[in-house]
């Protein structure tokens, strides 16, 4: 059973020396606080389509140009978004630990970045990237929109005789992780650690895999964290859970106020 504290409480802080690892696991309620809405919006629709509709690759191949002008939108907002103090926070961690630490986020809106990460997993991609829809070109930076078209192609593609579409650097419904970002999350917690911390922030502990990170965590010998402004559906696995934003408990808690 989790420790529960409100911020009305003594925070606690976590303690962190030079044989302490920690991985970090973030989600949309970190983002929240710097305006980004969450993924889903308002029933689950965006201007009346399914979300399904404009993240999925049947969406893509069905209509392009919704999915572009989706993802345009949300780039344009992401891009005047700031980073607050819950990603300054942990990006400031990062630097006392080096790799002693890794941050794992399901986030894609870049502001773990702009704030400073670079030991950094973006689970289900990263708004500001962009890849080919059928070759298995690098994704690459691209902060473009392409809201009123014309649709981006692949110019490797179009060399070798085929039309391709590129599409959103994005974990899509109905597709995997790549396994590469998930083999960088095993082979850290596999790491010897004399003292290993997971904490989680802004999570619903829904969305798995990363939900059931904590579980993994805790069987490696791991002290578990949770900073989440509601109560998440697994915090109850959690040794510890502070209840409150993320961007004001995360500096206080890791001690880089």
């Amino acid at each position: 059973m989790s420790q529960c504290a409100t911020q009305g409480d003594s925070q606690p802080r976590i303690a962190v020396d030079d044989r302490t690892h920690v991985l970090a696991l973030t989600g949309a309620g970190v983002s929240a606080e710097s305006g980004i809405a969450t993924f889903r919006g308002a029933k689950g629709l965006w201007e009346g389509h399914r979300i399904e509709e404009v993240a999925s690759p049947e969406g893509f191949a069905a209509d392009p140009q919704l999915v572009w002008r989706f993802y345009s939108a949300r780039r344009e907002k992401a891009a005047l978004a700031q980073p607050n103090p819950g990603h300054r926070a942990l990006a400031a961690l990062e630097e006392r630990l080096g790799d002693r630490f890794l941050l794992a986020s399901q986030n894609v809106d870049d502001l773990h970045g702009r704030a400073g990460s670079t030991r950094l997993v973006e689970l289900h991609g990263n708004l500001f990237r962009t890849r080919c829809s059928e070759c298995d070109r690098e994704p690459f930076r691209d902060e473009k929109s392409y809201a009123a078209g014309p649709l981006p192609q692949c110019d490797l593609c179009l060399k070798q005789g085929r039309r391709a579409l590129f599409r959103p650097h994005i974990v899509w419904f109905g597709e995997m992780l790549d396994p590469e970002d998930l083999r960088r999350v095993d082979e850290f917690l596999a790491r010897p650690a004399e003292r290993l911390i997971f904490l989680a922030a802004g999570t619903s502990g829904v969305v798995w895999p990363a939900a059931g990170l904590v579980d993994l965590a805790r069987r490696r010998g791991a002290q578990t964290w949770l900073v989440n402004a509601e109560p998440a559906e697994n915090s109850s696995r959690f040794h510890h859970f502070i209840l409150g934003k993320s961007g004001e408990v995360l500096p206080g808690l890791l001690g880089v106020e």
